[in-house]
């Protein structure tokens, strides 16, 4: 499928309520986490306001520590904190995070295996007008490579909430990331989470569509147009890449015989390949992907963006009709 063809979105009955930015859940999220545990800790390089770990920090303010733009040194003052027995949480950009940090990453935190947590926030190229230099496309591919962490992406509010409190739970490296820009309510506050556990939304039988993030709410507008069409459809939210739910794949490779993925990031090393991966090691099927094609994207808005790189749900039903044309 080319991304960059022409393509008439088709309104469906499935319309998506915007709720608040993920970012935002997190720092309600860490907030809560440091009323019930002191020793949860937050640190920032200087993006509090715009992460949102300045949430906690107005609350807890002998907890939280601004390291100015030094990412790297933030990651390694946060396994040292880890390796004191505190819990870090330390944020900022997904893009300064991961890139500039990655060796403390590996070094610090992968390597010792230290219990440190870590968000990388206004992930993918929906930030919109900000551009390229602060558009993380490869985020989740790095953390995924490092031996030893957890890898989270969720879909909206609430699952970014439950999540958070799952990370702190979860001993050992956590890497999360959040968006900049609202979310579609996908969930409601009671709903539960399990790391390495995807959300199954329906039973069709047709198709899969395995997705994370902003595109589980684009996968269900997809849903629900196919099955205006007769096409039998289940959404996957696999909002943990790593631990990846290798059962939930298998069983929608085996009972579907076809599978979609769909994920705001590029395709090397993403989401696409980690379920390509499961599914060649269980129930090979024919698969397609949507995701951002070996470029940088540009600045524009992020409904531009999400339009001209082919992430929206008329791309995912062009992919499910597709790869249906190959069982």
């Amino acid at each position: 499928m080319n991304p960059t063809a022409s393509m008439k979105a088709t309104t469906t009955k499935f319309e998506l309520k915007m709720g608040k930015a993920t970012r935002e859940a997190y720092g309600e999220a860490l907030a809560e986490l440091g009323r019930k545990n002191p020793n949860v800790i937050a640190l920032d390089a200087d993006l509090a306001k715009s992460t949102f770990s300045a949430t906690f920090g107005k609350e807890f303010p002998g907890r939280f520590y601004t390291v100015g733009i030094a990412e790297a040194n933030m990651v390694g003052i946060a396994s040292g904190l880890a390796l004191s027995g505190k819990i870090p949480f330390a944020s900022s950009f997904a893009v300064f995070l991961v890139d500039k940090g990655y060796d403390q990453l590996r070094m610090c935190v992968a390597y010792p295996h230290v219990n440190a947590k870590f968000v990388g926030s206004h992930g993918g190229i929906s930030i919109g007008e900000d551009g390229p230099s602060q558009q993380s496309v490869e985020d989740l591919a790095l953390t995924c490579a490092l031996p030893g962490f957890v890898v989270i992406h969720p879909a909206d509010e609430h699952s970014a909430r439950a999540l958070v409190h799952r990370m702190a739970e979860h001993v050992g490296p956590c890497y999360m990331r959040t968006g900049r820009a609202k979310a579609a309510v996908i969930y409601s506050p009671s709903d539960t989470f399990e790391i390495g556990k995807a959300k199954v939304h329906g039973d069709g039988a047709d198709c899969a569509i395995i997705a994370c993030g902003f595109e589980v709410g684009y996968a269900l507008q997809a849903q629900a147009q196919l099955e205006e069409e007769g096409v039998s459809v289940r959404v996957l939210d696999m909002h943990t890449l790593k631990p990846l739910d290798d059962a939930a794949v298998a069983k929608a490779a085996r009972e579907c015989g076809a599978i979609v993925t769909a994920e705001e990031h590029l395709l090397d090393g993403g989401l696409g390949a980690r379920v390509a991966q499961a599914a060649a090691k269980s129930h090979p099927v024919p698969m397609e992907m949507v995701g951002v094609r070996d470029t940088y994207a540009e600045s524009a808005t992020p409904e531009q963006l999400m339009e001209k790189y082919g992430l929206t749900a008329p791309y995912i039903v062009q992919a499910v009709r597709d790869v249906l044309k190959r069982k």
